[in-house]
């Protein structure tokens, strides 16, 4: 490949993430998709509807995302999620921190920038304090703190952290395969979840649980597809275009919020160059901004008290540190690192939903009290 077909090839790659991302944005913007919404309504009311959707699209990633690596589209081992080091305890407190976080900041990253594009002006100071958080996590006095405790606790699985590894190691199946079959039991088993749900079955709650499914197929073939060079025709080396983690990647928003900010502050850097993660982030508000207008919905938000503006900057600072401890977010490790089947994705997601029924349990105690 010539390096001008391969500059092309950037640019195209980036290009679909975006439009992936903007999908993303409207369907969840249609629909209401949000992962806090869903404990809280089985917390509040014992609604599992939303909590349905979220099982829906976890199981239609997995599905999707093991059948690119059955057709050989893509390698399933080159994500950060299926290495042989399990960080649990990273994973779990850094889950709950995040959890608890985005019930204080009303939604978790997807969410906020969903609702900026819905007209929210508190989502848009929660995403500023959770980038810049985040960033001390990833290079800042955060990120010290962290190597030095919880990333120190780990232990290691040769075969990898995924659930068909381990399936593949002790059958003898090609890993292809096995990844498939793992894919089609268990993700076939929370879409088959979801449809039983009695009042699940409408064409909204469908279109989230298939859509947002869908979605994260899709960027994963992007990213590991459509934006995998073999040989960079500089260094020769196999490259991911545009991964912000050198490997395949998927959609996040944890991290991507501080490489925005990254990106604006340093734009005359010319060694500042768009990636995935800033070019998804664009593309979630814009397309939760498209939804809004065609809907009408678009309604300018404040803040309504100074606790209120207390608990949000709080929240995005508890979601910025915590997601990028985990290694991920709601959607991160929510959708698209259990769509892998990995371990670690599944400890995270057990932090979040533990870190998220204390936030309602605070949330609760304030109200009462006053």
């Amino acid at each position: 490949m010539e390096l001008a077909e391969f500059n092309q090839l950037r640019i195209t790659t980036l290009w679909a993430a975006f439009a992936v991302a903007a999908a993303f944005g409207f369907i969840a913007q249609r629909t209401h998709f949000c992962t806090m919404g869903a404990v809280s309504d089985i917390v509040n009311m014992g609604d599992w509807t939303r909590m349905r959707m979220w099982g829906m699209a976890v199981g239609v990633a997995a599905i999707g995302f093991h059948a690119l690596g059955w057709l050989g589209l893509i390698d399933t081992t080159q994500s950060i999620y299926t290495g042989a080091r399990v960080v649990w305890l990273s994973a779990l407190t850094g889950g709950a921190l995040f959890g608890f976080g985005m019930v204080l900041a009303s939604g978790c990253g997807s969410k906020t920038l969903v609702r900026i594009g819905g007209g929210s002006l508190k989502s848009l100071v929660v995403f500023f304090v959770m980038g810049l958080a985040a960033f001390m996590t990833l290079r800042g006095v955060f990120a010290v703190w962290r190597n030095a405790t919880v990333d120190q606790v780990f232990f290691e699985l040769p075969q990898g952290s995924a659930v068909p590894a381990w399936v593949a190691g002790a059958t003898g199946l090609d890993a292809g395969l096995a990844g498939l079959i793992c894919a089609l039991v268990l993700g076939g088993a929370l879409v088959l979840w979801a449809l039983l749900g009695r009042d699940f079955r409408t064409g909204n709650n469908l279109l989230a649980g298939l859509g947002i499914g869908a979605v994260v197929v899709a960027m994963w073939w992007v990213s590991g597809h459509l934006g995998f060079v073999p040989e960079h025709p500089e260094t020769l080396d196999p490259v991911f275009l545009g991964s912000n983690t050198g490997r395949m990647d998927a959609l996040t928003f944890t991290a991507p919020m501080a490489y925005v900010q990254d990106w604006l502050i340093f734009y005359s850097d010319a060694s500042k160059v768009l990636t995935f993660g800033v070019v998804t982030v664009a593309g979630v508000v814009l397309g939760a901004l498209a939804c809004a207008l065609i809907e009408g919905s678009f309604r300018w938000e404040g803040f309504a008290s100074t606790q209120d503006t207390a608990l949000h900057i709080v929240g995005a600072i508890c979601m910025g540190v915590g997601g990028v401890t985990a290694l991920g977010c709601t959607v991160g490790q929510g959708l698209s690192g259990l769509s892998t089947l990995s371990l670690t994705s599944a400890i995270a997601v057990a932090g979040i939903m533990v870190g998220a029924v204390l936030g309602f349990r605070l949330q609760i105690w304030l109200l009462e009290r006053g």
